[in-house]
């Protein structure tokens, strides 16, 4: 074959390699499997490396190397160990392939080092053997292709069919055909493309050589290397797409699991927001019921009683004074009671104090009318908040010791307001029963208090977390922002 035919196809060898090598360096670290990642590694290192090689032999076939390298031991040391570094990291990408396990993974990186041994081993013996320099060179470029080359890539042949059972067990079967058609490459490249080496004095090599292959099928062994490499080089790029897919498919489920996730909480919302006006109406009733109940009866009680003292003033001016003394006590305790449902409903001090002393009055009055102990905690200087992010704290906080006394069946609770910088910090802790946070998203028994109390939190960019384990209490923890940074007058 002309010389220059036998450069082009050493160029084309060495470019397919090294487009392999490059592909592999790019889209490797894209696959979600870690064993394949690990074993592509080297892949891109052989391809890098041994396209350089060949890219080399076509330097040096072309007589374009510097004589400095091209001549003498110089050429030859640096072709050995260039051609004995690309070929095994092959086998290592092979060998990792197999690793379906991590332990079988650690005893992969075994299988390069007792092939460098035995290369070692037959590279050192070669040298000692005494032979002629002209055959010593030729000898140890066959002894590497036999050592490392031909198990390197038979490794990773079989590597390859272990991968493409691996791409059909998830479901991506035109991938793993690329990789078989793969494996059969890497098997040509070694079964055929390692075996027909240069002639040499060391067997086979003198008699099954490349002058055999060439005298039989009238092409030099070269060509059929190339080929393998270009086939290489083409599957496994084809089945590198396999991770755009892998890809692609992930983010379909995050975006479904977002949409899912969406969904949930659009009908969560929907019905909190039911809950929420249910609220209302109960709560509208309540008071009505209240007013009527309580208050009404109390100014019938009053109308009635002036009525009274005012036929008594003329007849019994004593008994008039003494019913109107009733009448004035009577009046003290409706106002009471108006308070009382005023306070309920929002509590004045929210308004004229702040949070803080409002949540030290409500800690009285929850002491007042139950037997749970309310401490409360203020640090940092309080200052004045937005009147959304008052009411907000406030009613979480009174959401979560409703909680407490309904179902923590806790002995005493602590509340802690805190003013960091451009924001705010409230917990509620209690050291009842606690229970399991696994009921938070259970959609068959909604916990609508707590809910509610993330909402709350969320409307006004805030975050409300729950912590809680069966018998360890609870802790509610709330931080919102808040960029008013004046103090409290």
């Amino acid at each position: 074959m002309p010389t220059w035919n036998l450069s082009l196809v050493y160029f084309i060898y060495g470019l397919a390699f090294f487009s392999m090598g490059l592909a592999v360096w790019i889209e490797g670290g894209r696959a979600s499997d870690r064993r394949l990642r690990r074993a592509l590694q080297p892949l891109a290192m052989f391809g890098f490396v041994h396209g350089g090689h060949e890219w080399l032999e076509m330097f040096q076939h072309l007589g374009l190397m510097p004589d400095a390298i091209a001549t003498g031991i110089t050429w030859e040391v640096l072709r050995l160990a260039i051609i004995a570094l690309s070929l095994l990291p092959l086998a290592t990408f092979g060998a990792l392939l197999f690793a379906l396990t991590e332990r079988l993974s650690r005893l992969a990186l075994v299988t390069p080092l007792v092939l460098t041994v035995v290369w070692g081993v037959g590279t050192l013996s070669i040298s000692l053997a005494g032979v002629s320099d002209v055959d010593l060179w030729p000898m140890l470029s066959v002894w590497t292709r036999y050592s490392l080359g031909l198990p390197g890539a038979l490794l990773a042949a079989a590597g390859l069919v272990v991968q493409q059972r691996e791409f059909r067990r998830v479901g991506l079967v035109r991938f793993g055909r690329d990789s078989l058609w793969a494996a059969v490459a890497f098997f040509w490249y070694g079964a055929v493309g390692q075996v027909f080496v240069s002639a040499s004095a060391l067997p086979p090599s003198n008699i099954i050589n490349q002058d055999l292959f060439f005298s039989w099928f009238g092409v030099p062994i070269q060509i059929l290397r190339a080929a393998c490499a270009v086939f290489m080089a083409l599957f496994v790029i084809r089945f590198l797409r396999a991770f755009e897919v892998e890809t692609r498919g992930q983010i379909a489920a995050l975006q479904t699991a977002r949409l899912e996730e969406s969904q949930r909480r659009e009908a969560q919302r929907g019905e909190l927001l039911q809950r929420v006006v249910a609220a209302q109406e109960a709560e509208r009733q309540r008071i009505a019921r209240e007013l009527h109940d309580a208050t009404g009866q109390s100014l019938t009680a009053l109308g009635l009683g002036l009525r009274s003292a005012v036929a008594l003033v003329r007849q019994d001016p004593t008994a008039a004074e003494q019913r109107l003394g009733k009448i004035e006590a009577l009046t003290s305790d409706t106002l009471e009671e108006l308070r009382h449902l005023i306070s309920d409903l929002r509590p004045s001090h929210l308004d004229d104090l702040g949070l803080g002393p409002t949540l030290r009055w409500y800690a009285k009055e929850v002491e007042a009318r139950t037997v749970l102990r309310v401490g409360v905690e203020v640090s940092g200087t309080e200052r004045s908040l937005d009147p959304a992010v008052r009411i907000a704290l406030f009613r979480i906080a009174q959401e979560a010791i409703t909680n407490t006394v309904k179902h923590g069946n806790a002995k005493s609770v602590c509340l802690r307001l805190c003013f960091p910088p451009q924001a705010v910090w409230l917990s509620v802790e209690d050291d009842g029963q606690g229970f399991s946070l696994s009921t938070l998203s259970d959609p068959a028994r909604p916990t609508w208090g707590l809910l509610g109390m993330r909402e709350r939190a969320a409307l006004l960019h805030g975050q409300c977390d729950i912590y809680s384990r069966p018998q360890t209490g609870t802790r509610v923890e709330v931080t919102i922002p808040d960029p008013i940074q004046e103090p409290v007058a």
